[in-house]
């Protein structure tokens, strides 16, 4: 009898050891946005990330003592301008790269060439590629590098906070009036964003109505008399450090008659805070949301 209860017991604890096992490798295997599936049994220890949005990435979550190379782009926070730089977006030091023995490099779809992931897999390296064009592909992207390094807890408690902090704006703005808009990233040509941009989201998100929504191109290129015709109620421009509303006005006079500029509603706004798709998503949110409705 005492026998049969120990191998019951064993049994039960060979059961439970098992489970959680298949539990950890579950957890361990991610797949990329390129459908690439990954299984890691230990999490890396030399990284390089290949886009500022992926540094914030891995900031974000803690991780940066793995991190042992970046871009000349990654600036935020402050201290990931310390780390090795390895060339920009879009050229880089392959020599230096091999050197500094990373064992996982991350890069993205937007930022970053197929002809770089290719050369990157030629060299035997290996290579996670990331898409966060929206507030659904930032929450992924930032489970996904929490998976890889077994703290997806965390990752997830962190989501919980942004998922609720995006619910109280849009219910905040539910029953407002949308203003119109457009976002510039770029003055010439004047390129805005359109619908498929996370920066579209977060206008939506807030209350606004982006008067470049319904054009197919990500970042469209208007003229100046479109602007006119349009006549939004807010021109916001993600703008460099030393840019000036004056400035901007003055590039194009005729504005000076749009509601826009009249009525004081041109924004100008942190070009890394919106213009990388990132862990500072709802930041970037929560700003939008005050500048629009300062009642609140």
């Amino acid at each position: 009898m005492k026998r049969s209860f120990y191998l019951l017991i064993t049994f039960f604890f060979l059961i439970s050891c098992s489970q959680k096992n298949n539990e950890i490798a579950e957890n361990a295997r991610v797949v990329d946005d390129l459908g690439n599936s990954f299984q890691f049994n230990n999490p890396p220890q030399r990284i390089i990330t290949l886009a500022p949005n992926l540094t914030e990435f891995i900031y974000d979550l803690g991780l940066d003592k793995f991190l042992v190379g970046n871009t000349t782009y990654c600036d935020y926070p402050d201290e990931a301008q310390t780390k090795e730089k390895v060339g920009d977006l879009i050229t880089f030091n392959f020599e230096k790269i091999l050197s500094l023995k990373p064992d996982l490099i991350f890069i993205t779809v937007e930022g970053n060439t197929k002809e770089t992931y290719d050369k990157f897999r030629e060299l035997g390296l290996k290579v996670f590629v990331s898409n966060p064009r929206s507030f659904t592909g930032i929450k992924k992207t930032y489970l996904d590098i929490a998976k890889i390094f077994g703290i997806k807890e965390k990752a997830e408690l962190r989501i919980e906070e942004w998922n609720a902090t995006i619910s109280e704006i849009k219910e905040a703005t539910d029953t407002l009036n949308k203003p119109t808009m457009y976002c510039a990233v770029e003055l010439k040509p004047i390129m805005v964003a359109g619908k498929n941009t996370f920066i579209n989201e977060i206008i939506e998100i807030c209350g606004g109505k982006n008067l470049a929504a319904f054009l197919k191109q990500n970042y469209p290129v208007l003229s100046r008399e479109e602007i006119l015709r349009s006549n939004p109620d807010y021109l916001l421009f993600t703008a460099h450090l030393n840019d000036k509303v004056e400035n901007i006005i003055n590039t194009y006079p005729e504005w000076k008659s749009l509601k826009a500029v009249k009525n004081g509603k041109v924004l100008l706004l942190d070009r890394n805070l919106f213009g990388r798709p990132g862990p500072r998503f709802v930041e970037a949110a929560e700003t939008l949301f005050k500048l629009l409705h300062p009642q609140y």
